[in-house]
């Protein structure tokens, strides 16, 4: 499970329609609440669009500021840098929505 105790944590995560398909770079208070969101297509926008409900990435941050700077600068890296960040943590880019569940 990602959340320890009553301390509020702060997800950025990426989301993949497939490998080498279409991503999405977001940020979350409650990870699994999120991305059930995204899978069940209760959240409009690109990800509802284009069928990105994989969740392949993601990190824990302690504040929203921080959380929300990484967002931005994953957001603005090239494609082939998001590919190795996910591949260095997840190289068969599973769905980890089940871990996080746990």
């Amino acid at each position: 499970m990602v959340r320890r105790g009553s301390v509020k944590r702060f997800f950025v995560y990426i989301l993949a329609s497939k490998k080498d398909g279409f991503l999405y770079t977001g940020l979350t208070s409650d990870l699994p609440k999120r991305i059930w969101e995204h899978k069940e297509g209760v959240a409009e926008g690109h990800t509802k669009s284009y069928s990105i409900k994989r969740l392949v990435y993601y990190e824990i941050h302690d504040t929203f500021e921080q959380a929300e700077i990484r967002e931005k600068r994953i957001k603005r890296w090239r494609r082939e840098w998001k590919d190795r960040l996910i591949e260095e943590n997840n190289p068969e880019w599973n769905d980890l929505y089940s871990e996080i569940c746990k």
